[in-house]
């Protein structure tokens, strides 16, 4: 037993995307001009809800704190990213579970915020005479509490579970922040346990959470639908668009990643598909709702032209 404890490892390596140094340099140029504008929308949507009165809406407000977690998520991850770009990427074992449990906890918790993001958007359009009374600010400040407790927690089982296996001989991780299918890969006893976990866990509330943004919005296109004017169902969908769009972006990567086993081709996959939403769908988020929302669009235009006064 003594032995084997000697052999175990303290430091790991993150391989990376790729050995060849050409396209390291311009893969960090490349990430660090999109993590740039993931920092500046972010902070702009963020800046636009506080400061201008016409966004004080329980939409805004979900939406603010989506821009805030979707700023820290990709922060947990680029910087670590670029720096592997440049140079060997080491790191402790107890460092690659603190980085593991802060992205599944942003990540869980984002996907509990867009869930009830689409609950707003059903309340909305459903019902929107009593809107103001059913998002009122307590709900609004409840599912946010709920979305990171829901967080939190479920990252915690991953970083325990993560925590108490064993590492030894092998130490180069193929992948280029900490995740944990990569990881426990690299543990030198049995991980059936870990595996139907993190498929069980994250499987269910990834599930779960989409389900229940699906089933608002087939209650908004029943009741869509029943709109006899073709131009009042166009206005409709137009409001619900931008959150549907971040919706598909998230889902789809995070359920191809984390709803299959951890196998060698797997892991390869893995890999493109986190590049997608650690890097591109925090940047895509503020700016899909830019474009498509016209009074995000109106605030960005009047913060402008009147920055004094704004």
């Amino acid at each position: 037993m003594e032995k084997f404890n000697e052999t175990l490892l303290n430091e790991l390596i993150l391989t990376g995307i790729t050995d060849q140094r050409w396209l390291q340099r311009f893969l960090f140029v490349f990430v660090l001009f999109f993590y740039i504008l993931d920092i500046c929308g972010n902070l702009i949507i963020i800046s636009l809800v506080i400061r201008d009165s016409t966004l004080h809406s329980p939409m805004y407000f979900l939406l603010a704190n989506l821009s805030f977690v979707d700023l820290m998520f990709s922060t947990v991850t680029v910087p670590k990213m670029m720096f592997g770009f440049l140079m060997e990427n080491i790191i402790s074992v107890k460092g690659y579970i603190i980085q593991m449990y802060f992205f599944h906890f942003l990540g869980c918790t984002e996907g509990v915020l867009l869930a009830s993001m689409g609950y707003d958007r059903y309340v909305a359009i459903c019902h929107p005479l009593r809107y103001l009374t059913i998002m009122g600010r307590s709900t609004c400040i409840q599912l946010v509490v709920v979305s990171w407790f829901i967080g939190l927690s479920t990252s915690l089982i991953h970083a325990i579970m993560t925590s108490q296996l064993p590492f030894c001989n092998i130490k180069r991780i193929k992948h280029f922040f900490c995740d944990v299918k990569p990881v426990i890969k690299l543990a030198c006893k049995d991980i059936h346990v870990n595996e139907i976990t993190l498929a069980t866990v994250s499987g269910f509330l990834s599930t779960g959470t989409f389900s229940l943004t699906l089933l608002s919005y087939v209650y908004i296109i029943s009741h869509v639908l029943k709109i006899r004017s073709s131009k009042g169902r166009s206005k409709t969908f137009s409001t619900c668009s931008s959150h549907l769009t971040i919706v598909i972006l998230f889902y789809g990567t995070a359920m191809c990643t984390y709803l299959g086993p951890a196998s060698e081709a797997s892991l390869e996959k893995d890999r493109i598909a986190a590049i997608l939403f650690t890097v591109f769908t925090p940047t895509l988020n503020p700016i899909i709702y830019t474009l498509r929302n016209k009074e995000v669009r109106n605030s960005v235009v009047k913060f402008i032209k009147w920055p004094n006064t704004f």
